[in-house]
């Protein structure tokens, strides 16, 4: 299980591992970890070598750790309770995240997935499945005409202005 570390608490850490699953996440650098059995530190103040390092995380167990370094420079600590993990698959499982938070940023920014402002559960779900059925269409048509999503969305709000200046249902009276 791929998931962000904003649902990295211990909690959801053992919960997943009750149900017998592997995960795969990011954790703050400030987590504390015991690497040579001295003692708790910072997952900061721990070396971790490329190939990662098995630590134990305080409240868990034991993990491997990974970390990575951004083109501009900043740290990230990858952990899983996969103590067998390599670096590839790491970094596999990391592309594949990394498609799931471009659909998620695609589905809210082009179909306003989010922004349904709706109480009752009918209207939610009819909200979310309609957004969901416009993404697929803007895939679709990204994959037919090579346009991405974010062009998709503004040439369609192009001709509909167009549209509607052509021809106005509503006339606005000069007030000057």
């Amino acid at each position: 299980m791929l998931f962000d570390t904003w649902y990295a608490s211990l909690g959801n850490l053992k919960r997943v591992r009750d149900y017998g699953w592997h995960w795969l996440t990011r954790l703050k650098s400030n987590r504390l970890v015991n690497p040579d059995g001295e003692g708790n530190i910072p997952l900061s103040q721990a070396k971790i070598p490329p190939e990662g390092r098995v630590v134990h995380l305080k409240g868990y167990g034991f993990i491997k750790v990974f970390r990575t370094v951004s083109e501009n420079g900043d740290g990230q600590y990858w952990a899983t309770d996969d103590l067998q993990m390599d670096e590839a698959s790491r970094e596999d499982l990391e592309s594949q995240g990394w498609r799931i938070e471009v659909y998620h940023r695609g589905i809210k920014q082009c179909c306003g997935i989010e922004r349904a402002q709706v109480r009752k559960a009918v209207a939610q779900k009819n909200h979310f499945l309609y957004a969901l059925r416009a993404f697929l269409r803007l895939e679709i048509h990204k994959l037919r005409t090579g346009n991405s999503w974010y062009e998709a969305k503004v040439s369609i709000i192009r001709e509909a202005i167009r549209a509607y200046l052509g021809n106005p249902t509503y006339s606005l009276t000069p007030t000057a």
